[in-house]
């Protein structure tokens, strides 16, 4: 029973013996001389082109205006009718002061006018038959005229019990509640922010302002009031849907952090803008007439560098150290390493070996990836990758800290 067994475990092993040997000899067959055979890349040939550089910065949303409510007259708080966190239209009850100590100024005021008026009026006509003398005339008048300065402070205080909004916007928090006391202008008691429309400021650097006046089309941009569209990238890294016009730019730098103020306006119907929210600025306008642009996925990083495979003569390919510049759509600019003609792996970085040859294939939209700029293709102002609007929050230029 054991050599049957044997006998049958034999016959198979020889078998596979003898298929392992015919494998290996059509193998040695079908390969090729020169060893593997040359990996199928895409390549895009470069060219100098007109392209999109979108700049961006932090940014920080402040209130069109913000104004803080305080009483003119003293008392005690009767009525507080706002809701903490509204919103508020001018002219509209805040605070009501107790009004009985300036109701009665008023009524005593009004009594004092009342009767200088009276006297004034019975002794105006006497002068013309010299039946009084002009100093009595005179004194009278100006008996009057105190009385009704004294009647006017009395009636501005009276309505001063009354604390309105000055202004459209959100009403913050109160800081003093029915039953304090407000000793005057002193005591805040609350807070109003116009949230529509809003502010966003952003501090570009001195090195930005120097390339931006350099160029008298890129100067002109960065005035208020220019055609440069401003957009903004909310914290959940969508974009707000709708641009913001450049309208305020500081007359000098922070010597504190060597940048400028620079402010946007947004309209903020839908109050998505929230003053004090941290948001990305994104400058669209700026453009490049000559730059050279590859696809983001050719360039590669390695020990703090960055390089892109070449296919050269004989389709042989090679690493080229290059030097990059900020983001465009989906296309990283180049500043250094790279010429027109150059051809350059986008797709297949992965199994390019240097030195060995490769099968190039032009790249399908390498149309669109070398002449994107202001009028279509990836750098058509959006400054990002389609479906990546969050990527340009970090530095402008890689290594390059803001």
């Amino acid at each position: 029973m054991i050599r049957r067994n044997g006998r049958r475990r034999g016959v198979p092993l020889a078998l596979l013996a003898g298929a392992a040997v015919a494998l290996a000899g059509c193998h040695g067959d079908a390969a090729p001389r020169g060893g593997f055979p040359p990996a199928e890349v895409t390549v895009l040939t470069v060219a100098r082109r007109a392209i999109a550089e979108a700049f961006v910065f932090p940014g920080e949303v402040e209130p069109y205006r913000s104004v803080q409510v305080r009483a003119r007259v003293s008392g005690i708080i009767e009525q507080r009718p706002f809701v903490e966190g509204s919103s508020v239209q001018p002219g509209q009850l805040l605070y009501r002061i107790d009004t009985t100590l300036y109701e009665a100024a008023y009524r005593s005021a009004e009594a004092h006018f009342e009767s200088a008026q009276r006297t004034y009026d019975r002794m105006a006509p006497l002068l013309a038959q010299h039946a009084v003398a002009q100093q009595d005339v005179d004194n009278a008048r100006f008996t009057l005229q105190a009385a009704q300065a004294a009647l006017d402070a009395a009636k501005k205080d009276l309505a001063d019990t009354r604390v309105v909004a000055e202004i459209p916007g959100r009403v913050g928090r109160t800081l003093l509640d029915v039953g304090a006391r407000v000793t005057g202008p002193a005591d805040l008691l609350t807070t109003i922010d116009r949230v529509d429309p809003v502010y966003v400021s952003f501090q570009p650097s001195s090195q930005d302002l120097l390339e931006w006046r350099e160029n008298p089309r890129w100067r002109a941009l960065i005035e208020p009031g220019s055609g440069l569209r401003v957009e903004v990238i909310l914290p959940d890294s969508t974009v707000l849907p709708r641009t913001g016009r450049l309208d305020y730019v500081a007359p000098a730098l922070d010597s504190a952090t060597g940048t400028e103020e620079f402010r946007a306006v947004f309209q903020n119907p839908d109050l998505l803008l929230v003053p004090g929210e941290f948001v990305t600025v994104r400058l669209v306008g700026f453009q490049l007439d000559k730059a050279i642009a590859v696809p983001e996925r050719a360039v590669q990083t390695a020990l703090g560098r960055q390089y892109v495979y070449v296919v050269g003569p004989g389709n042989v390919a090679s690493i080229r150290n290059v030097t990059v510049g900020p983001w465009s759509g989906g296309l990283w600019i180049i500043n250094q390493g790279l010429e027109p003609g150059d051809r350059v792996v986008v797709d297949g970085v992965q199994k390019v070996m240097p030195g060995r040859p490769v099968n190039p294939m032009p790249l399908a939209d390498s149309a669109g990836a070398a002449g994107a700029g202001p009028a279509g293709g990836a750098g058509s102002g959006s400054g990002t990758a389609p479906g990546n609007p969050a990527r340009p929050a970090g530095p402008r230029r890689p290594g390059a800290a803001r």
